[in-house]
Order: structure tokens, then sequence, then C-alpha cells
């Protein structure tokens, strides 16, 4: 009884190597743990690192390509500034001088034809020397003429002088463009005007050296 036999001497040290191996596996195990864990905590401070770096270069890309945008904003907006000063070089006059002298022509030509201050009151200058000059024993045809027909004649003078300007002013607004920028056309309402005026100077002139010559309404004849 108190013999032990073979067999059970032999599970009894396998028993106690297969102990011995576990507690050299446990305490292998608890010697690596600590590495495992340096290891990852260096492994992601250098993960961390890494996306610092590239959150600092994304955002350095970033500040670089909107300095270029702005660079290119501004280049682009010398540019279109050079580009609107070369267009308003090379299209030249914008036409203002020209309308107002087309409105000023036709205002001319209708001037020649209602009257004006300046003719009225060179009439009625003409009107009193032919009263000054003419005796009271004068014939009634050259008193009529002194005083009438000169005076007429003045007033048909200074329209015929209106309707001219009104006409030479109205042809050279038109002519304009031919000794101007070539290719730029006249804007419609400036030919418009300008045409009118130098109709209604026409149509002056011809009632002026009507009157003047006594063609038309002329001085009644006295005898």
């Amino acid at each position: 009884m108190g013999t032990k036999t073979a067999d059970e001497t032999g599970a009894e040290t396998g028993a106690e190597a297969t102990t011995d191996q576990e507690k050299v596996s446990v305490t292998k195990s608890a010697d690596d743990a600590p590495q495992s864990a340096t290891e990852i905590g260096t492994e992601s401070a250098a993960a961390a690192g890494a996306d610092t770096d590239l959150d600092a270069e994304n955002a350095e890309n970033a500040e670089n390509a909107e300095n270029a945008a702005d660079a290119e904003d501004l280049e682009d907006s010398e540019d279109d500034a050079d580009l609107a000063g070369d267009l308003a070089e090379a299209e030249g006059p914008s036409g203002v001088g020209q309308g107002a002298a087309a409105v000023v022509s036709a205002a001319l030509g209708l001037v020649s034809l209602t009257g004006g201050w300046i003719g009225t009151v060179a009439a009625a200058r003409e009107t009193l020397v032919g009263q000054l000059q003419t005796s009271s024993t004068a014939s009634v045809a050259k008193q009529v003429k002194e005083v009438y027909g000169d005076a007429w004649a003045t007033t048909a003078l200074w329209a015929g002088l209106f309707a001219l300007a009104a006409l030479l002013t109205g042809v050279v607004v038109l002519a304009r463009p031919a000794f101007g920028a070539p290719g730029k056309p006249q804007a419609p309402w400036i030919k418009s005007v300008a045409w009118a005026g130098v109709a209604l100077g026409v149509i002056g002139l011809l009632l002026a050296v009507l009157k003047y010559s006594d063609a038309l309404l002329g001085v009644p004849s006295t005898s």
C-alpha cells in the first residue's frame, strides 16, 4: 500500500512539469504584456504625430492655394481694367459732343423759321433808322421801302444766317464719323437729329433768300 507504482510516479512528474510550463507561460505573457502596450502607445503617438504633420501640411497647402487664388483674381482684375481702358481708347469719343451738336443744329433750324430776338431787335432798329432818315416829304414808295421793306429784309437776313449755321452744323455732325475712329458707327438718334437740323436749315435758307429778294412776300407796290 505504501509503495507507489511507476505509472503513478510518472503521472505526478508529468503533472508537475505541466504546472511548471503553465507558470512559465503565464510569466512570459505577463512580461510581454507591458512591452506590447508600450509598442502600441509608441505606434499611436507616431500615428498622431503623422496626422498632425499631415494636417499642418494640408493647412499650408490650403493657405498657399488661397494666396494663389487671390493673386490670380488680382491679376485678372488688373487685366480687366487694362482691357477696359484699351477698349475705351479704341472706341474713341463717346458721341456726346456729336449729339450736342446735332441738337444745336436742329435748334438753329427752328430759330431760322420761327425767328429769334436778335432778328426782331434788328428789324425794329432798321425801322427806326428808316423813320429817322426819311423825310415826311419823301414819296410813299420810298417811305414804305425805308420803314418796312428794309426791316423785312433785315429779318430775312438774320433768318438766313441762322439757317446757314444749322445747315453747316448738321453737315459737320453727319461727316464726323468719317474722320473719327474707323468702324465705330454713329448713334441712330444723332443721325436723325442732325438730318432734322440739315432739313430745317435748307428750308429756312431757301425762305430767307426768297424773302430777301422780294420773291416771297415782297413790298407791295404803291402805284
